[in-house]
């Protein structure tokens, strides 16, 4: 059973009640403690913080802000400033032999796209990129948001692309990982611009040997030693496969093309090279209205409001787990970290997307974000930079009374949004959330301190506040990282065709390859 939505029962529960106590905000003692304090809780709760980041926050709380930080703000930070948040690598300093390469990798991943932009409305930045439409005639509500007729309407549409990985989640947990990635690239696309519409998608598994038991392959090592906390290639790609599959067709977003492949050999060098942690690629088609492709910036007074399912106690950790090699952290935090879909409460939340996106001009959304990695912490942070705003931890909308404020922050719980909205505009999306029975809750407004602040109003009197950061510190225009790099030489080996090798079994081999038709892990 998947304990972490499942547990077994010995005998009829006589009640639901429990005597579980959420766990308390702990201040992290560093003026003390200093970086030795920050690297052990680092360790415990898998923040991923590398030596670069720990000397940076050491800094930060004890020179610059002179007090100590709270395990809230730790593992915001870690979360939305890790790896999988912030590309600290595609973005860093990059040495070759001790000269500083000219370009980072994101410059030269853009390049041609600076140099041509051609048909390209959106690229390298918000959700997803786009590609110019032009004018078309839809069938849309009379009246989006409530029960009406569908006519025929002038539009001007562009056509929406997105695009990623959901790599981390399906090593540890295949078939719910695979479904998160799945509906985090559904919200990529829904929560472009200020609102999109679905299409159709695609997906794509690189996976190790597969070692199928009756059809092992020649080239497959068997020597090869996978790690116990991962699951096996062949379970990688049945159940991600699955998972992926079964998510789209609750929401209702046909999959309509993908791939597989799998690698795993020993090179002359006596390097392995092998997708242990594999990828798992999700893309999706869409449309999205020409007026709707830019966020509006925030305005001082503006509604910071969260749609979608309640929060549970769901994916904890999943954007530093994310960045570090798979099996660097604890089997527990790795599995904790890997969130858990619900496609229904996705077609609800994007109903509420869409009706707005039919409003056309009258869209009430100023700004959309989807919740991914980090949760609260990271999408609320992203929406409301960077002007700032007190957020009331307590309105969050719970699926369980038990959440620490650390977990109402920090937990993933997917199928969410954070938007702004101007406050003459909330009765508008109230009544759309009613209709599509989706949750609505205000945490807050625009306020103009630059700051986040998480206020807990059941907190004992002259308590610390959970979250009390400068935006420009952690959100801001950070010094990159360095990244330092020797070439070397590589062995190599002439091609080698076993004695006896005709092309009747050379072909044989290359179709046996899942890349080309082979289907029996099956």
């Amino acid at each position: 059973h998947d304990r972490m939505t499942e547990q077994r029962y010995l005998a009829p529960l006589k009640s639901f009640a429990t005597d579980t106590v959420p766990a308390k905000v702990e201040v992290i003692d560093i003026m003390n403690g200093g970086r030795e304090a920050l690297s052990k809780v680092n360790d415990e709760m898998g923040f991923a913080f590398d030596e670069w980041d720990l000397d940076y926050y050491t800094k930060m709380f004890k020179d610059e802000l002179g007090r100590n930080p709270t395990n809230v703000e730790l593992f915001d930070i870690a979360q939305s400033n890790s790896e999988h948040s912030r590309h600290w690598f595609f973005k860093a300093d990059i040495y070759i032999d001790d000269e500083k390469m000219p370009e980072d990798l994101f410059g030269i991943v853009k390049d041609t796209w600076n140099k041509n932009r051609r048909n390209s409305v959106i690229g390298f930045k918000d959700n997803s990129s786009a590609i110019r439409g032009g004018p078309v005639e839809a069938l849309l509500p009379q009246v989006p948001g409530t029960p009406s007729k569908l006519a025929k309407a002038k539009r001007d549409w562009d056509i929406l692309l997105t695009a990623e990985t959901h790599n981390f989640p399906c090593a540890v947990a295949p078939y719910p990982g695979a479904e998160t990635g799945a509906g985090g690239r559904i919200r990529d696309t829904h929560a472009t611009g200020i609102g999109s519409i679905m299409g159709a998608s695609t997906a794509g598994y690189c996976v190790g040997n597969l070692n199928l038991e009756g059809h092992e392959m020649e080239w497959e090592d068997k020597s090869f030693v996978y790690p116990d906390s991962l699951a096996s290639p062949l379970q990688i790609l049945i159940d991600a496969s699955n998972g992926a599959s079964d998510y789209g067709n609750k929401f209702g977003e046909p999959m309509i093309a993908g791939y597989t492949r799998t690698f795993g050999q020993r090179m002359p060098n006596g390097e392995r090279r092998e997708w242990i942690k594999p990828i798992m690629f999700s893309a999706g088609l869409g449309q999205i209205d020409h007026s709707h492709l830019e966020k509006n910036d925030p305005e001082l007074g503006m509604l910071i409001v969260k749609i979608g399912g309640p929060a549970y106690r769901i994916g904890m950790g999943g954007g530093a787990a994310s960045s570090v090699p798979s099996g660097s952290l604890s089997a527990d935090l790795d599995f904790n970290a890997v969130q858990r879909g619900d496609a229904e409460v996705a077609q609800k939340l994007w109903r509420v997307v869409r009706a707005c996106v039919e409003l056309g001009d009258k869209n009430p959304i100023e700004q959309l974000h989807d919740q991914g990695a980090g949760g609260n912490c990271n999408v609320v942070k992203e929406i409301i930079y960077p002007l700032g705003a007190e957020i009331d931890v307590r309105a969050v909308k719970l699926g369980d009374k038990t959440m620490s404020v650390l977990e109402i922050w920090g937990a993933e719980y997917q199928e969410n949004d954070c938007l702004l909205i101007k406050p003459e505009k909330a009765h508008l999306l109230e009544d759309i959330c009613e209709r599509e029975r989706c949750n609505m809750q205000v945490l807050g407004a625009i306020d103009g301190s630059g700051k986040v602040v998480l206020v807990d109003k059941e907190a004992p009197p002259g308590t610390q506040n959970p979250v009390d950061l400068d935006l420009e510190k952690v959100l801001g225009d950070l010094p990159n990282k360095t990244y330092k790099y020797n070439r070397r030489e590589e062995p190599v080996a002439p091609l080698d065709i076993p004695a006896g090798t005709t092309v009747a079994t050379a072909l044989e081999r290359v179709l046996k390859l899942p890349s080309v038709c082979s289907k029996r892990f099956l």
